[in-house]
């Protein structure tokens, strides 16, 4: 029996290891470090607009300005916790955490969509509320104050748009800002039908159709993040596929405890037996396999482990015969 563990991914020089694979991470997607400027950006831009906003709200006596502050508030809030759990992630593990703390980034992605959507059901309940009972507001305060969110928001938003396909840490901090623009634009767009038409009723629609569309947006990165969170397998890898990979080799028998998990909301591991008889489990062959592993199906951990006959029962299978080409995984 041979095992290999195989760690292929952006902190290798951070835990000492040198790979001479001469393969270069085309097509894998890692948040690049570039990260940290934006967030120390949208967190100051948007520290900055909270206190604009939550002044002259109470200056022009507008509820829906200081609703929007605090808001705004969690928004900070979302960003800090986005951030700190990608530093979180970057820490080396220790005996107690031996995948040190990258699995942070995908529970900040769960968190975030969480409190987005509560925000949003309050937002909601106080549309609701504010229909019933419309409120006189200042239509230009509510205007440009609301404008120069949009900028804010649009602007932080931009700074993650780029990293929203591959991380969904990243893709929790867009949503979060591109959710606020749409907010602030909505807000304007009341304050400007209040001061023509006199419209008061239009606030509170305009919220809520806003709090709906976020709703509808954010359902996607709760369920995502809430699956792997669960060790589900990634939404970009077929389970499948890395099968009949493993049983296109060649003397491969059959393939046993097949595990697709993330580690963190950008890396994905890997660990399964493989029968052969023959035992050709030499270093050349699991380098190659490391390899093919990583380029065409963007698994960066994969640990696999050779035997010649299975001395363990197959999961879930109590009657397997390890010596048949079948196709076995959970």
């Amino acid at each position: 029996m041979s095992s290999s563990h195989s760690h292929r991914h952006h902190d290798d020089h951070a835990h000492g290891k040198e790979h001479s694979h001469g393969h270069h991470h085309h097509g894998h997607h890692h948040a690049p470090t570039t990260y940290n400027r934006a967030f120390a950006i949208g967190i100051a831009l948007n520290i900055t607009f909270v206190l604009i906003e939550a002044y002259f709200g109470w200056q022009a006596d507008s509820l829906s300005l200081l609703a929007d502050a605090g808001h705004n508030l969690s928004d900070v809030l979302g960003l800090v916790l986005a951030w700190s759990a990608m530093f979180v992630g970057k820490l080396q593990g220790n005996d107690r955490h031996t995948y040190g703390w990258r699995r942070a980034s995908i529970l900040a992605a769960l968190i975030n969509a969480l409190v987005l959507l509560v925000a949003m059901g309050a937002m909601a309940w106080e549309a609701i509320h504010r229909l019933q009972q419309p409120v006189p507001v200042v239509g230009s305060t509510m205007m440009w104050v609301a404008g120069i969110g949009v900028l804010i928001n649009g602007i932080t938003a931009w700074f993650f748009m780029r990293g929203g396909d591959s991380d969904i840490n990243i893709r929790g901090a867009f949503l979060h800002m591109a959710s606020d623009a749409l907010v602030s634009l909505g807000v304007v767009v009341a304050g400007f039908a209040y001061i023509i038409c006199g419209w008061s009723w239009l606030d509170p629609v305009m919220s809520l159709i806003i709090a709906l569309v976020i709703i509808a947006g954010t359902w996607g990165l709760l369920r995502q993040s809430l699956h792997l969170s669960l060790d589900g397998v990634p939404e970009h890898i077929d389970l499948a596929k890395v099968r009949e990979y493993f049983m296109s080799l060649a003397d491969v028998r059959a393939v046993h405890d097949l595990h697709i998990w993330a580690m963190s909301s950008s890396e994905v591991a890997l660990t399964v037996h493989l029968v052969m008889p023959e035992g050709h489990g030499h270093d050349a062959f699991l380098q190659e396999v490391t390899e093919e592993l990583h380029d065409h199906f963007d698994i960066d951990h994969p640990t696999i482990q050779i035997v010649a006959m299975p001395f363990t029962r197959a999961c879930s299978s109590p009657t397997s015969s390890p010596l048949i080409r079948e196709h076995h995984s959970h």
